[in-house]
């Protein structure tokens, strides 16, 4: 039988995915390292991991003993599956500023959670740090693992993610993309990278209100760059010992909005649902698109799944909130409400008597007519009954082509909602939307009130 003796032997040999659409007019190889499929949905499973065997070999931690964590919630993850399956137990600090699902699921897995306030320095006796590090002074038989800090972190992603990118891409990598926290996937991955071909270039990701860019660019830490940021996963406050600064051949920085809107696009146009860090990874690579030839192949590694963040990138609300999304609805938004995407349309060469069938099957008042592929017309539930009250006897065998009106008006998916009445009035019932992929969509009034 072919088995796993448990859920830590799951951990790594994630598949490498293309991506095909959000990365817009970039004609290099774009591949997703999808981490996603580790058992606690992240990376950081991978190091998680390694920082406990590693302690445990060392005899930093003995038998029924309590793992002690500052995480934003993936590295306490897997140190919480790694906790339940050898029989320890588990605290974990981490700040106002993650997302409540995170915290909900480490407790979830028999976790204490300590919420610590974000807008404090790391030295702060209330910082996630700090905390962390007087528990494990404190309790008796406890392990900080220490992420930022401690090697195994970047030793686990030389072992195991490094070689699996190599190998996936027949040494073909010529740029590697993650975004840098403890600063261990980028400097792990990159090292064995280099090692391999050191013409590979890494770059990391950073968010603004981190130290990160400046310090790489300058040897400068200058606090006047740390400042509260929302995006979760990146960017430090620190220099963690884990970031290996003379690997990494360039910083990109995202904003907060470009790194949650980048999210819902890889969700909506490639169907992966991805963590916040994820969406400024793809940012980042946009951004420094024009860097890139069509030979290039780029892995991106990305850190965690969107199911975190169902409350926060996911949520209409909160990203409008934010002045993340439009405050105005646009016809893609009504399209992407509509139960029924199905485009329906009539030949000129139908008969009444179909089209009323049609109307009744489908509930609809109006229907584009399309010849040769080609919208050539319009028939509304108006024209048919006046055609039929003026001609009771033949109506029902007449042609569409000889009652139809002009072809119902074209408009983009991005026209705001409240730009619609330009086109649609008590005449034209409905316009026809076409999307980025060119597939036409019917909007109607009464698509329009369901929106509201």
């Amino acid at each position: 039988m072919d088995y796993k003796s448990n859920i830590l032997e799951v951990i790594g040999n994630t598949p490498l995915v293309k991506i095909n659409k959000v990365i817009e007019d970039i004609s290099a190889t774009v591949l997703l390292k999808l981490e996603t499929v580790n058992p606690g949905h992240s990376i950081k499973d991978r190091m998680a991991l390694k920082m406990l065997e590693d302690a445990e070999k060392d005899g930093k931690i003995l038998p029924g003993g309590t793992i002690i964590e500052c995480t934003s919630g993936n590295t306490g993850m897997g140190l919480a599956i790694a906790a339940c399956v050898k029989g320890y137990k588990s605290i974990f600090t981490t700040s106002d500023k993650q997302s409540k699902e995170k915290i909900d699921l480490l407790r979830a897995m028999g976790s204490e959670v300590i919420v610590c306030p974000t807008n404090v320095m790391p030295d702060d006796p209330r910082s996630y740090y700090s905390i962390a590090e007087k528990l494990s002074k404190e309790i008796p038989n406890s392990f900080w693992a220490n992420q930022y800090d401690n090697l195994s972190n970047r030793q686990a992603h030389y072992e195991s993610t490094g070689p699996e990118i190599w190998k996936q891409t027949e040494g073909k990598i010529t740029h590697m993309i993650a975004g840098v926290g403890t600063g261990g996937t980028i400097s792990g991955t990159g090292k064995y990278l280099k090692e391999q071909n050191p013409d590979v270039k890494l770059w990391g990701i950073d968010t603004y209100g981190s130290v990160f860019k400046k310090y790489h660019e300058t040897g400068e830490f200058d606090e006047k760059e740390i400042y509260p940021y929302i995006t979760e996963g990146i960017g430090e406050d620190i220099l963690p010992k884990n970031v290996d600064f003379s690997l990494i051949d360039h910083f990109e920085k995202v904003t907060d909005k470009d790194g949650a809107v980048m999210c819902r696009r890889l969700a909506k146009e490639e169907g992966i649902l991805l963590g916040y860090s994820a969406g400024s990874a793809f940012a980042g690579l946009l951004q420094m698109k024009d860097q890139l030839t069509k030979d290039d192949v780029v892995v991106v590694v990305i850190h965690d799944h969107g199911s975190r963040y169902v409350g926060k990138i996911y949520n209409d609300e909160w990203m409008r909130e934010r002045g993340f999304l439009d405050t105005e609805m646009r016809v893609k938004d009504l399209i992407s409400i509509k139960n029924d995407k199905t485009f329906l349309s009539v030949n000129p060469k139908h008969k009444l008597s179909e089209v009323i069938e049609l109307m009744k099957e489908k509930d609809i008042s109006q229907l584009p007519v399309v010849e040769n592929d080609k919208i050539t017309g319009s028939i509304t539930e108006s024209n048919v009954l006046t055609y039929m009250f003026e001609n009771p006897n033949s109506a029902l065998d007449t042609l569409v082509k000889e009652i139809m009106d002009e072809p119902f008006p074209v408009v983009s998916e991005d026209l705001p909602t409240s730009q619609l009445g330009k086109y649609i009035s008590r005449k034209i019932p409905a316009v026809i939307a076409v999307d980025k992929s060119g597939t036409q969509h019917i909007i109607t009034k009464y698509d329009v009130i369901q929106s509201v």
